[in-house]
């Protein structure tokens, strides 16, 4: 038997450990709770431990028990009551209080408890919506957002049913309303203040020029080489997957060569940052479909905006060079980031054939900018 401060002790560092994110009172309400009901310790003997009044311990028992009639809540004290007795088993005083955490229905309890953060963010962003609230019905594996904005027809993102326990257990949720087949959640002021506090998080890393964990995950890395002011060529590291362009680089063909040489890829490169260019300055709201119509060369005094208007020109040469077809090509692939198969739908051509016609264009725009020659006819051509 474990003495009233050694039991209040490890409940304690189990409740902190899995209630990491919740308000210190439900935490510390936790620890006596479990101290009192899977340790045993009897409540005036807790009392001398923590220095409350028996009143108060008392109170934080009866506050995890009136909590308990919420089923997610009443899952997720199950789960604190494994972790909990699993501390109590040590014999030996010298172990660690708590043991490693074992998994269980509580996702905080698993080693892997930071995957929990990710799924509870995109979850809590949109319970952050007007209206919106959490679904868990019973009997069913999976808990669903809903809102207002379709009507309430379907959920606007799911969420395993562990993991719904957990966002009760920290307080992000609460419950709404109840009946015998399903319970609704709200976003709580707590988890209101953690969703800001992790999209704070995202902004400030974004801020310093660190990828954000979600963009690092989606990332390829690779090299690209550029040429610089001396004329010399540089190799620098680069998301090559941050385009369809740099997607499409990294496939290869039948004869397992690269689908695109690199001239063809420094061409597509080239004409995204004269496009991206031409964005900046006074006007940013530009039609770029009048790209292909025939425009007069701008006279008059040299200005700021000198580089952007250039950059402008050189991008309208570049697709009046193209001609139809081949233009809306490079031009939505490129420039716009539009994927293949949404380029292929909104053109009316076959599946798999926008990656043809590209590879034609980025052919000519190479050519264009004199990455490459044309090609000698042969004599028996």
């Amino acid at each position: 038997m474990h003495t009233a401060a050694t039991t209040f002790a490890r409940c304690a560092a189990t409740a902190e450990a899995v209630l990491a994110h919740a308000p210190k009172r439900r935490s510390t309400d936790a620890s006596l709770y479990l101290a009192h009901v899977e340790g045993a310790a009897p409540l005036r003997r807790l009392s001398d431990v923590t220095g409350k009044p028996v009143s108060s311990v008392h109170r934080a028992v009866r506050r995890i028990e009136a909590l308990r009639d919420d089923p997610l809540l009443d899952a997720a004290f199950d789960a604190l009551g494994d972790a909990a007795r699993a501390a109590l088993s040590l014999k030996s005083p010298e172990e660690s209080p708590v043991p490693a955490p074992a998994p269980s229905r509580c996702p905080t309890l698993s080693p892997a408890a930071h995957r929990v953060n990710r799924v509870a963010l995109r979850a809590l962003e949109k319970l952050c919506e007007p209206e919106s609230f959490l679904m868990v019905a019973k009997g069913a594996e999976k808990a669903g957002v809903f809102c207002r904005k379709n009507r309430f027809r379907r959920p606007l993102a799911l969420v395993t049913l562990e993991a719904a326990v957990d966002f009760a257990a920290q307080d992000w949720v609460r419950c709404a309303s109840r009946t015998e087949m399903s319970a609704k959640y709200v976003l709580s002021p707590v988890g209101r203040a953690w969703v800001k506090r992790k999209q704070a998080e995202a902004e400030a890393e974004e801020a310093d020029g660190r990828p954000t964990p979600f963009a690092a995950q989606h990332a390829a890395r690779g090299e690209r080489l550029v040429a610089r002011a001396d004329g010399g060529v540089e190799a620098i590291r680069v998301n090559v997957a941050e385009s369809p362009l740099g997607w499409l680089a990294r496939r290869k063909g039948a004869d397992g060569a690269a689908f695109l040489e690199p001239e063809e890829v420094e061409a597509g490169e080239r004409l995204r940052e004269d496009f991206e260019t031409a964005q900046i300055g006074p006007r940013v709201t530009q039609d770029w479909r009048n790209f292909l119509t025939p425009r007069e060369r701008p006279t008059g005094s040299r200005g700021p905006c000198e580089g952007p208007a250039a950059a402008r020109e050189r991008v309208a040469r570049a697709l009046a060079e193209l001609g139809p077809g081949l233009s809306d090509a490079a031009l939505r692939a490129c420039c716009f980031l539009e994927g293949l198969e949404a380029t292929e739908r909104r053109m009316g051509w076959s599946a798999r054939s926008g990656k043809v016609v590209l590879k034609l264009a980025l052919q000519r725009l190479a050519l264009h900018y004199g990455l490459t020659r044309p090609q000698p006819l042969r004599a028996d051509a």
